[in-house]
C-alpha cells in the first residue's frame, strides 16, 4: 500500500517538559507536547530522540521529558494529596469488573445513565450499536463488606457498562476521554437528584490534562493503524476516524470549556474516512493539521492546570453519607 504512515509511535509516549524550538529558535511545539521516543541514548550519549505527531524530531535529555503515564499520575497524586489534606474520609474499593449477581438490583443504585459511541457522536447509521454507560452508587453494606463494591459492572450482551461512583470520579479526574464524554452526552436516559448534582459540577473535571490524555489516545489509535498496515496491509478506517474525532473534540474542549460530544459539523467528512473513501495521505494530512490546532488550543486554553480534586472528594463523601443514611 502506498503512502503508508511512518513508524512514528513505536516507542513510549512522553511529555516534553520544555518548549521545542526549531531553526532560528522558532517555537515548534509548546511545553507539554506529547511525542514518542524513537531512539534511546547509548554509550556516552545523553539524549533521547523524540518524534512528535507532525514528524518533527527533537533531541532531549532525560530531564526534559517525562513518561506520559507518570506525568498524569503525578498530577493526580498531587491533587489527591491536597484533597486528603482538606478532608480525610474517602473509602477505597478493589479493582474488579463483573456482572451483577441475581440478588443485586443494580438498576436501583444507578444514578446516571447515558448513550455514548456513534449514536452520541452523531455518526451512527442503521447498523450502529447502542452503547450505554453509567454510574452506580454502591450500597453501604456492600461497600463496607469484606468483598467490597465492584468498580464496574459490564454486560456485553447489552453493550453497557456501569462504574461505581468512586471509580468514575477517579477516571474523570485523570481526564479519561471516554468518561468525560459521559458527562456531556446529549442522550441521557436516567439521572437521579444526586446525578443531577454531579452533572452540575462537571466542569471541575476539565483541565489542561485533556491535552496530554486526548493526545495519548489519538496516538494509540495511530499505533493501531500502523499495526493494521503491518499485519494486514491495510488501514482499519474506523480507527482513523476515531483518531480524528478525538483530536477535534480535544481541541474544542480546551477552547470551549466543555466536551462537544456531537461532531455533526464534521459528520460527512468523518464518515467518508470511516468508509475508506479518502486516501490515506489525505487523512494523514488532516491528522497533522488537527494536531497543530490542538497545540494552539492548548496554548490558548483558559482551563486550569489540574481539575478540582477537593470538590470531587467532597461530593464522593457526601454521596457515601447519603447512602449510609438511607440504609
Amino acid at each position: 500500500m502506498s503512502n503508508q504512515p511512518h513508524n512514528i509511535f513505536a516507542g513510549p509516549q512522553v511529555v516534553s517538559l520544555v518548549e521545542i524550538r526549531g531553526t532560528n529558535y522558532s517555537l515548534v511545539h509548546p511545553r507539554g507536547a506529547v511525542g514518542v521516543v524513537t531512539r534511546t541514548p547509548t554509550g556516552d550519549q545523553k539524549h533521547f530522540l523524540v518524534r512528535f505527531p507532525d514528524g518533527f524530531e527533537a533531541s532531549l535529555t532525560r530531564e526534559q521529558i517525562d513518561i506520559l503515564k507518570h506525568f498524569k499520575d503525578r498530577l493526580v497524586e498531587t491533587g489527591a494529596n491536597a484533597a486528603r489534606a482538606s478532608e480525610d474520609g474517602s473509602v477505597g474499593s478493589p479493582s474488579r469488573a463483573c456482572q451483577p449477581s441475581p440478588n443485586f438490583d443494580l438498576e436501583s443504585f444507578i444514578i446516571y445513565r447515558c448513550v455514548v459511541g456513534s449514536r452520541a457522536y452523531g455518526l451512527d447509521n442503521d447498523e450502529s450499536d447502542t452503547d450505554r454507560r453509567g454510574i452506580y452508587l454502591a450500597p453501604a453494606e456492600l461497600q463496607w463488606s469484606l468483598f467490597g463494591a465492584p468498580e464496574q459492572f459490564e454486560d456485553n450482551a447489552t453493550q453497557s457498562c456501569y462504574w461505581e461512583l468512586q471509580k468514575f470520579l477517579t477516571m474523570a479526574l485523570k481526564a479519561n476521554p471516554n468518561i468525560l464524554e459521559c458527562f456531556y452526552s446529549p442522550m441521557v436516559e436516567k439521572v437521579t437528584p444526586l446525578g443531577e448534582e454531579l452533572l452540575a459540577m462537571r466542569d471541575i473535571f476539565l483541565s489542561q490534562m485533556i491535552f496530554q490524555t486526548f493526545n495519548g489516545y489519538a496516538m494509540s489509535q495511530f499505533k493501531k493503524i500502523e499495526q493494521d498496515i503491518r499485519n494486514h496491509g491495510e488501514v482499519k478506517w474506523k480507527h482513523a476516524m476515531h483518531l480524528l474525532r478525538l483530536l477535534l473534540t480535544g481541541a474544542a474542549t480546551l477552547r470551549e470549556g466543555r466536551v462537544p460530544v456531537r461532531v455533526e459539523a464534521y459528520r460527512e467528512r468523518l464518515l467518508t474516512v470511516k468508509r475508506g473513501e479518502m486516501k490515506w495521505f489525505e487523512v494523514d494530512d488532516w491528522r497533522k493539521e488537527l494536531h497543530r490546532d490542538f497545540e494552539c488550543a492548548f496554548v490558548e486554553t483558559k482551563l486550569f492546570e489540574r481539575p478540582d480534586y477537593e470538590k470531587a472528594n467532597v461530593f464522593l463523601i457526601k454521596a457515601r453519607r447519603q447512602m449510609a443514611s438511607a440504609g
